[in-house]
């Protein structure tokens, strides 16, 4: 077992997004303040007494309904921040899109499966409230990194896990596609043959249990369980080199739904590893990113 500071040095990788994604050329330039407005720390929910906050990025002189894009940073399910999403938020927000980075409660003081509950609790509460940010409520894509493309898959393929809101049982946690970065898919492999000791310490700290304590609960956090022909498009991108989350992770989920019949792209990022910051593979990931968001949002 490694003790939680080691595990936290393991994370600074993790938490790519706000700066790797940032590398990664997704937000080449920030949009002018006239060109979007910025909403900071939104309350989409209160549980037993803790703020659920997001920031929104909308287009400033948008006229109609605009699609959207919900933005759920990595790191580990332990750290990370929405605010490592605000340079993407606001280019999205330049091209058209709103967009919405969440936070989620984190491990280990929250286990599985609180951070899903949180985004799909998000999910539900933009569509609740899409006319004050003119969103088309039935064009939302979902954008994660690491632990957030573990929970983006989530949203692409499993249906409500709690609906005990009233307010928001009506409305689908299901997203319209999916863009998952290097995200973990499968937990019912045995740990110790596919994963560091590392990554089973941040496995261990998110599920609260061993895999061998809690084969059920490892199962059920599994998105590649939850693949069928109503899974949303995915986009998969992962580095070659990833020692954190080994890439056979999202060739697993791709091939689970390329046999469900569900669009699905992978694209593998040559000898990169967890986030990619080779400058052929960010140009390749922005180019990407932009057309799948465009092709499946946009009219």
């Amino acid at each position: 077992m490694y003790p939680f500071s080691q595990v936290s040095r393991v994370l600074a990788r993790t938490i790519g997004l706000g700066w790797a994604l940032m590398a990664l050329g997704l937000a080449p330039c920030l949009a002018r303040a006239s060109e979007i407005r910025v909403q900071k720390n939104v309350v989409y929910g209160t549980v037993n007494g803790t703020k659920l906050l997001l920031d929104v990025y909308q287009p400033e002189a948008a006229r109609g309904r605009r699609p959207g894009v919900v933005l759920v940073h990595g790191g580990g399910w332990m750290g990370g921040d929405k605010s490592y999403y605000e340079g993407i938020g606001q280019e999205l927000a330049r091209k058209g899109y709103v967009a919405f980075a969440i936070n989620y409660r984190l491990a280990p003081l929250y286990h599985y499966p609180t951070q899903l509950d949180d985004v799909q609790r998000a999910v539900r509460w933009i569509r609740a409230h899409a006319g004050e940010y003119n969103l088309d409520p039935n064009r939302i894509g979902a954008l994660g990194d690491s632990a957030g493309g573990h929970l983006v898959a989530f949203l692409g393929m499993r249906d409500t896990r709690d609906n005990a809101d009233s307010e928001l049982a009506r409305y689908s946690s299901r997203v319209q596609c999916v863009v998952d970065l290097y995200g973990p898919t499968d937990f019912t492999l045995p740990a110790s043959s596919v994963l560091n000791p590392q990554a089973i310490q941040i496995l261990t700290l998110f599920f609260g249990k061993t895999q061998d304590q809690a084969p059920a609960l490892y199962r059920d956090g599994s998105p590649i369980l939850y693949v069928s022909g109503r899974a949303a498009p995915f986009l998969i991108l992962h580095g070659t080199a990833d020692t954190l989350v080994p890439i056979d992770q999202s060739q697993r989920l791709y091939n689970a739904l390329r046999r469900a019949g569900v669009e699905a792209t992978f694209v593998p990022m040559e000898k990169d590893g967890h986030g990619f910051l080779r400058p052929q593979n960010q140009q390749k990931a922005h180019a990407l990113i932009e057309d799948f968001f465009a092709r499946h949002l946009k009219p």
